[in-house]
């Protein structure tokens, strides 16, 4: 029965002709053709029903790094890849990972209250009641033992404390408060301890996370009021990973840092995150001024900013311990190019059982992995090595896939073509981001495969949500007028990031979300009743991401010529130059008017008006920066991508021409990394995509230059230019060279 299903398949390889017929990037008009039925016999291998049957399984324990859930995940997830016809190991490395020992939160004055700082089981939620559940907490929070006045800070962004300035409020020595939203949680207590902060609390406020957006779990999807977002609050932005063991892979026997207290990226101040219904004891009593209008939550109280006589006792302890990471590798060897690797990542920890996050985008994974090794036993040989990675400890710090990546970083850039990537993937709206050389062939597939709520293709229902939620009527024929889809850049917060920001590996994140909304983010509550219920009924985009992502690996992995087209990298470069030049002229318009009316009111209230002016609000005026190497780079890489794109559409080359022709291709974005990386934090060598350093997972585009600008270091910004346009040169002179 099972050799006969496979004859059966091989030959639908050959008969069954897909809708679209059109040529593709990469194949020629024969092997488009062949390539288009093999991802149709693919596609009729995906199984919604398998895949749900995968995520009830997966999150059916709690499984965080170092448990051991986390290792019975792992070898489930092997033996799958194994059945499948993967040859597999485990890779397993030893990491820092801090679970608590101590977590106190109590209110001493003007009224006592002790925080619960506890999820409560639910009936309709069979697995919230599990024994191994880890507590509430922020991982990487420094120990602590902290009394102090409280003050709510909003958000807790820079521009929240400009806020409080100007109320004349001060939080060095006191415990701040911030509500989750607006920025990554770690950038909170970082900003915090900047401005002397002595503590952090981080809470969920029902306003961007609770009943004023809907029915709260488990009558709806959002967040309940004891429901708590744990999470890394690591200084991901400095280097992810281990952080003992930076820039080199975490074995047994790696030199690590003697502490953890050692590490550069790890927080100096304690932080704990909390639910809505302990925040609310601590707001309420808050005094001082009436927060402003859009500091305000939906909470049932006036919001006050403090301090006053509200005193709060933070008391954090930790176990600072080596755990085992098993990341789970296994692959399929190409038959003409079996050193060309098509990697392929989605983690398989979480918080506590993790449907969502991440177990949906793994099950999307291994029902792709299922459907390829079908394929391969039905007869169809793949060119390039087939790699599939299931990461242990994304969660603390993309912890498994940076401390793999480190292990083996001369050999992935040598070997690695593409990095795949997923993480939790919902209901919605096709995600994508990655190397911009990548885009037209996502565009492709994107255009190559339906959208299973409305039936047009997954591009058209992502263009017609952009028309109809644009902000304005030029935004919306903006859209209208776009003939492909955008792929967004990437900053971190997934398993890319050592791939694309360490080693140049070209990289690609995907995701469906937009129609997914709910609080069960990181808490117990990331349950498979949950995801039923409210997240992918059905699991209808978990297959859709399965078909996207395959038929991205397929192409990667068959291509006569790698669809790499560098003039759409070109364009992306041209347009965040011009960004930067507006930036640069905003920031030296906005200076010379605030520094004027600085002066004069300054010329109002001093005693003598004829002294010196030099009142210290006023801003260095923005000096004349000079962009044109950078100009003169992009002009450059234009011309050779052109090149590129001639070279690619020889059809006079034989074989290894063409494979010459691969290797120099994939290989191309390396050339863009900095040797000395980025400022102030050398492990990011990518000299167009990095995580901001106050934003978190938010991408900054020329980094360098950027955030160099924003933070007024005009100096750091003309460096970082030539810096930018040295590496664009590189670019250009390798691609002219082909």
């Amino acid at each position: 029965m099972r050799t006969g299903f496979f004859v059966l398949l091989f030959v639908s390889l050959h008969t069954v002709l897909p809708a679209q017929q059109n040529q593709i990037s990469g194949f020629n008009d024969s092997s488009s053709r062949e390539e288009l039925r093999k991802e149709k016999a693919f596609d009729d291998l995906i199984s919604r029903e398998n895949i749900g049957l995968t995520i009830r399984d997966l999150s059916s324990v709690p499984h965080n790094l170092g448990s051991v859930g986390s290792k019975e995940v792992a070898v489930k997830i092997q033996q799958k890849l194994r059945d499948y016809g993967f040859d597999t190991h485990l890779d397993v490395y030893q990491v820092l990972f801090p679970e608590p020992r101590i977590r106190i939160l109590e209110m001493t004055s003007p009224q006592t209250y002790r925080a619960l700082l506890k999820e409560p089981a639910l009936k309709e939620d069979h697995t919230s009641g599990q024994q191994g559940q880890l507590p509430t907490y922020n991982a990487w929070s420094a120990d602590g033992d902290v009394t102090a006045e409280l003050v709510y800070v909003n958000y807790g962004l820079h521009a929240d404390y400009d806020e409080l300035a100007k109320m004349g409020i001060d939080v060095k020595g006191k415990i701040v408060i911030a509500r989750y939203g607006q920025s990554w949680r770690g950038i909170k207590p970082k900003i915090a301890r900047e401005h002397g902060a002595i503590g952090c609390i981080n809470y969920s406020d029902p306003k961007d996370d609770g009943y004023y957006q809907g029915d709260i779990y488990p009558k709806g999807s959002f967040k309940n009021e004891y429901g708590v977002q744990r999470g890394s609050v690591m200084d991901m932005v400095i280097y992810p990973g281990d952080p003992l063991t930076p820039g080199i892979g975490a074995t047994k026997d790696a030199k690590r840092y003697a502490s953890h207290l050692d590490a550069p990226n790890l927080l100096k101040i304690p932080v704990l995150p909390i639910s809505y219904h302990d925040a609310k004891p601590l707001l309420e009593t808050l005094t001082g001024p009436v927060a402003p209008e859009n500091w305000r939550g939906a909470l049932p109280i006036t919001y006050h900013v403090g301090p006053g006589k509200s005193i709060v006792h933070l008391q954090l302890q930790f176990d600072w311990k080596l755990v085992p990471c098993y990341d789970v590798v296994g692959s399929i060897k190409g038959t003409e190019f079996p050193d060309e690797w098509v990697i392929r990542g989605n983690h398989h920890d979480a918080w506590v059982n993790g449907a969502m996050d991440p177990i949906s985008g793994q099950a999307s994974m291994l029902e792709e992995a299922k459907a390829l090794g079908t394929l391969v036993k039905s007869g169809w040989k793949p060119k390039r090595t087939i790699v599939y990675c299931a990461w242990d400890g994304e969660e603390p710090a993309l912890v498994g896939s940076t401390e793999w990546v480190e292990d083996h970083a001369a050999l992935l850039q040598k070997n690695a073509v593409i990095y795949i990537n997923s993480d939790e993937n919902g209901r919605g709206f096709l995600n994508a981001g990655g190397s911009h050389a990548l885009q037209g062939m996502v565009d492709e597939v994107a255009k190559n495969i339906n959208d299973p709520q409305t039936g047009v293709s997954i591009y058209e229902r992502i263009k017609a949500h952009k028309i109809a939620t644009a902000e304005s009527p030029s935004q919306a024929k903006e859209f209208m007028e776009k003939p492909s889809l955008h792929l967004e850049a990437l900053g971190t917060g997934s398993d890319f990031s050592p791939f694309l920001q360490h080693l140049g590996i070209p990289s690609i994140n995907l995701e469906f979300t937009g129609e997914d909304n709910g609080g069960s983010y990181h808490s117990i509550y990331d349950s498979y009743d949950n995801y039923i219920r409210f997240i992918d009924p059905g699991f209808y985009y978990c297959a859709s991401l399965s078909k996207v992502a395959g038929h991205i690996s397929l192409r990667m992995l068959d291509a006569d010529v790698l669809p790499f087209d560098f003039r759409i990298l070109f364009k992306e470069i041209k347009s965040y130059t011009l960004e930067l030049q507006t930036l640069t002229a905003n920031l030296r318009e906005t200076t010379v008017i605030n520094n004027e009316i600085i002066r004069k009111k300054y010329l109002i209230i001093a005693s003598d008006p004829t002294k010196p002016y030099f009142p210290a609000a006023a801003k260095q005026e923005v000096p004349y920066i000079d962009f044109s190497p950078l100009e003169n780079a992009v002009t450059s890489l234009g011309k050779s991508s052109e090149h590129a794109i001639e070279v690619m559409g020889n059809k006079g080359m034989d074989a290894l021409q063409k494979d010459s022709l691969n290797r120099m291709l994939f290989r191309a974005e390396q050339e863009l990394l900095l040797d000395a990386g980025l400022p102030l934090r050398p492990w990011y060598k990518h000299v167009l995509y990095a995580p901001g350093y106050y934003t978190g997972y938010s991408v900054k585009t020329l980094p360098g230059i950027r955030e160099s600008i924003e933070q007024r270091n005009f100096p750091e910004a003309e460096t970082g230019i030539k810096q930018a346009a040295y590496a664009i040169n590189r670019l250009a002179g390798y691609l002219s060279a082909l």
